[in-house]
């Protein structure tokens, strides 16, 4: 069998709680650690979900042992620094998009992991939507590539992706 992986959870607002409920059907992976901003609102999720550890702090996360890899559903702002500190306290991480608010933080993120050698990604459930991506080419005039493609459309909010580099 197996070792399940266990996992933290930042951010316990309508995204968060999305990962709760899909997580909640995975066999294999147990959220052991959920941090958000309202200690008492966290507290309700966690009771409801059965989540052992609440925080306020996602440091307070990153220090149990036990924790594999985090979940990061927090603001835009936040991502690329709290991504940085999940590599550089040994966890994998998952982000919702955007990775970053800026080109350096995504790249500065990028190289993180690649230096750790620790798996970084950007959840993006509706990248494969087809509304979503005719809407995409009608607001920035590019068609939406794979990432291997070298596209930022997964790294950067829209407003960055014209600085990001050229599209098809």
């Amino acid at each position: 069998m197996s070792k399940t992986i266990k996992v933290a959870l930042a951010g316990a607002g309508a995204f968060g709680i999305k990962h709760l409920d899909g997580i909640k059907n995975i066999d294999g992976v147990e959220v052991v650690s959920l941090v958000s901003r309202e200690l008492d609102k966290t507290r309700e999720v966690a009771a409801k979900y059965g989540i052992g550890h609440v925080t306020t702090e996602l440091s307070d996360s990153l220090a149990l042992k036990e924790v594999d890899a985090v979940i990061l559903c927090t603001p835009t702002q936040m991502h690329a620094a709290q991504s940085i500190a999940c590599l550089k306290a040994g966890k994998h991480v998952q982000v919702e998009i955007p990775l970053a608010d800026s080109l350096k933080g995504a790249r500065d993120v990028v190289a993180m992991a690649q230096s750790s050698g620790l798996v970084a990604m950007c959840g993006h459930t509706r990248r494969f939507n087809p509304s979503h991506q005719y809407v995409h080419k009608e607001v920035t005039g590019r068609a939406l590539q794979h990432p291997a493609n070298g596209c930022a459309d997964l790294l950067l909010p829209p407003h960055q992706h014209e600085r990001a580099g050229p599209g098809p």
